[in-house]
């Protein structure tokens, strides 16, 4: 009984230094750990948090990992996958929703940042699309295509009727690179071109393509390449 009393102890002294100070002086594994707890209140993650963080290096690497990768963790289940990919779902969705409705030229930091967070560490390549207004606004940002990003799988007419639907007077492209070099590809130049073509018959812009490299992005725009 005193275990348990313990464990329930050092569990609330957790989340109240993070209610008092937010995530401030915590260790990675404290993090972990938190988050184990939504899906397990009361049970003792600290130890599965520590094999976790050991085992995928980084906190960030941790919550990128998958259901399956995390359930070959000792003393974590599917309820403890929950709290990661719940927590990591809902810093996505308030980077996108921060940037819903901003000129895009004075939050291209935060779409910078939405950007990195969502693609930088996906184990498959993933192609976003940003649909701007007559103003520049961001009115809205989907992924269109998920897998190996080649001409072959990426859809001129199926992206076309996605930026009609969404009334876009201009579009962003961004796709990563878990390969970790943000090179721009032989395939990535034509995809650009076939989407600039197709965009272009609809009188619709064509603003960048980003490409997401870990930390390291690279804009076609900026190096003349559109």
């Amino acid at each position: 009984m005193n275990i348990l009393r313990d464990k329930e102890g050092h569990r609330q002294r957790l989340r109240d230094r993070f209610l008092k100070g937010g995530l401030e002086g915590f260790h990675d594994y404290e993090i972990i750990e938190l988050l184990l707890t939504l899906g397990t209140p009361r049970k003792d993650c600290k130890s599965a948090a520590k094999s976790a963080l050991k085992s995928f290096g980084s906190l960030r690497g941790v919550l990128e990992a998958s259901p399956e990768e995390l359930w070959q963790i000792e003393g974590i289940g599917p309820n403890n996958v929950f709290g990661l990919k719940v927590a990591q779902a809902v810093a996505r969705r308030y980077l996108a929703d921060r940037v819903l409705d901003s000129d895009f030229i004075r939050s291209s930091d935060e779409v910078m940042e939405y950007l990195q967070h969502n693609l930088r560490d996906r184990g498959r390549e993933v192609f976003i699309v940003i649909y701007l207004n007559g103003r520049n606004q961001v009115m809205a940002m989907e992924e269109l295509f998920v897998g190996t990003l080649s001409t072959s799988a990426v859809y001129p007419r199926e992206g076309v009727e996605r930026i009609l639907k969404h009334k876009a007077a201009a579009v962003i492209f961004a796709h990563n690179h878990p390969s970790g070099s943000p090179t721009p590809s032989a395939d990535d130049h034509a995809i650009t071109k076939k989407l600039k073509e197709a965009t272009a018959a609809i009188d619709v812009s064509v603003h960048d393509h980003i490409i997401i490299a870990g930390n390291e992005v690279y804009s076609l725009a900026d190096h003349g390449l559109l």
